[in-house]
């Protein structure tokens, strides 16, 4: 099985980003939500353009390929697209004393289970590490909560917006 490639995403990237995003919502939650819990999530899921503009998004490619993409970020907001504004909390996070947050992680289903979504995972884990982060936290959708769990994260809290969301965190 080949290793997938890391490197930060670009404005360049956002229409590529995009397509994924929208694959990845409609496929991989099939099995955890209803059709029109996937279309709600649509209103709450999807990119946060300013952690591109942070430089804290990630893209993993596959056979040269965009296989999936994840980041990190150093904002209190915990979740939600562009056009989530009523989750925007453009705050700085100090990293003394609060999580660091992992947003928009994605694979596309093509490469599913093919360790795309730990690579991003680690890949965003390690740079908050380095920004001298000691916790992370995350909004966990019903599909991805099986990664989230396999690499450590325990549930804070279950939410309801739309869909059904598990907050969830660990230690770094």
């Amino acid at each position: 099985m080949n290793t997938p490639v890391m490197r930060v995403a670009t404005e360049s990237d956002l229409p590529a980003l995009d397509a994924l995003m929208d694959r990845a919502i409609t496929h991989l939650q099939q099995g955890f939500l209803d059709p029109a819990q996937i279309e709600a999530s649509r209103q709450v899921m999807g990119l946060d353009r300013q952690l591109v503009k942070d430089r804290t998004y990630w893209i993993a490619e596959l056979d040269g390929k965009v296989a999936g993409c994840g980041g990190w970020s150093k904002r209190a907001t915990l979740y939600g697209g562009d056009h989530s504004t009523h989750l925007r909390e453009p705050r700085l996070l100090d990293p003394a004393s609060e999580a660091a947050r992992i947003r928009a992680m994605y694979t596309d289903p093509a490469f599913a289970r093919r360790g795309v979504g730990k690579a991003v995972l680690t890949q965003c884990e390690d740079e908050a590490r380095r920004a001298g982060f000691t916790r992370v936290e995350l909004m966990a959708t019903l599909s991805g909560e099986p990664l989230y769990r396999v690499a450590g994260y325990e549930p804070i809290e279950r939410v309801e917006d739309r869909v059904p969301l598990i907050r969830m965190g660990k230690p770094l």
